[in-house]
């Protein structure tokens, strides 16, 4: 079966929402605007049901982009997931933001080098082959400083995401002409590129109920990681 699929992505700066049926976009929204997802996205996923006569009891799940990327951004667009999974009785999808930002660069000959900034110095990164019309991830997921990540590249490689571009200079310096470049249009994670790979864990069997799909944040928030340094001050008193 074909399944009609809500898939929502809130991980990086520049939102987006798209519908599908199978295959078929219905319709995407990508919005880089200077605002919350809070702000944005119910209205959105309503006007987007609207303009294509989708609803809601139409969904055979709900596809949410669960990390890594913005900490806000993901718990917006989790909750709302979650949220929609159980007022509708349908099951979850979760997708990597990298992994969804390598589905935009097909059938490349090269490995894809996804590299989302993470702020501190560090970006969230992890490579990719493609092989049968899908991008295989050949390196883990991690966050990681751009120089300890460049050390380990040596072949051609194809750079992709905004820590593609905030590291670019870096990049170059290092790896010369081996380093290729994605179009900056590229650059952040698009729902509909989330929804393509959504039908393979679909297809695949691997949903989840709203308990069971967790968030990856890669590393802890500034809020936990302030709980840990306040519970080792008193530790250490």
């Amino acid at each position: 079966m074909s399944p009609t699929l809500l898939t929502i992505q809130t991980a990086s700066p520049a939102g987006s929402i798209a519908l599908t049926a199978g295959e078929r976009l219905l319709a995407e929204l990508n919005l880089d605007v200077r605002q919350t997802p809070t702000e944005w996205l119910l209205q959105s996923i309503g006007d987007l049901l609207d303009k294509t006569d989708v609803k809601k009891a139409d969904l055979d799940a709900i596809a949410v982009v669960k990390g890594p990327g913005s900490f806000t951004g993901l718990r917006v667009g989790l909750a709302t997931a979650k949220g929609l999974s159980l007022a509708l009785g349908c099951p979850l999808l979760g997708i990597s933001s990298l992994q969804c930002l390598a589905m935009q660069l097909p059938f490349s000959a090269m490995p894809v080098c996804v590299m989302l900034d993470a702020r501190k110095q560090e970006v969230y990164s992890a490579s990719y082959r493609w092989e049968g019309g899908y991008p295989y991830p050949v390196t883990e997921e991690r966050v990681v400083g751009p120089e300890l990540l460049l050390s380990g590249v040596s072949s051609e490689t194809l750079f992709a995401g905004n820590g593609a571009q905030v590291y670019r200079t870096l990049i170059v310096r290092k790896l010369g002409d081996r380093a290729h470049f994605a179009p900056a249009f590229i650059n952040l994670p698009r729902a509909a590129g989330a929804a393509a790979l959504a039908q393979r864990e679909w297809q695949a069997g691997r949903t989840f109920s709203a308990d069971e799909l967790m968030p990856n944040y890669l590393r802890p928030s500034e809020a936990e990681l302030n709980l840990l340094n306040r519970k080792k001050s008193g530790n250490s008193g």
